[in-house]
């Protein structure tokens, strides 16, 4: 079980890296919100994780939030860039 949670954290430690990269050096603002969307759900990910990992339920709420926060914010800013292409 030890080695399957530090493959698991090395694996989302490298997607979490990669994120943060395109963030910061993304070309485009589209590619910085997509990365940053990828960024919250792999934390979403290493939430579930830890979990299922340890058995609890405690922080259900907050991967609810998160994914509340990640579908509003990825909505409203795909309504903004449709009015930019209609203008």
């Amino acid at each position: 079980m030890q080695i399957a949670m530090i493959v698991a954290g090395v694996f989302f430690c490298a997607g979490a890296v990669a994120a943060l990269y395109r963030v910061i050096r993304g070309p485009s603002l589209l590619d910085r919100v997509i990365a940053s969307d990828v960024f919250v759900v792999t934390i979403m990910c290493v939430l579930a994780t830890e979990m299922a990992f340890s058995s609890h339920t405690e922080t259900l709420p907050v991967l609810l939030v998160l994914g509340a926060f990640a579908f509003v914010g990825s909505v409203s800013f795909a309504r903004f860039m449709a009015k930019q292409d209609q203008t």
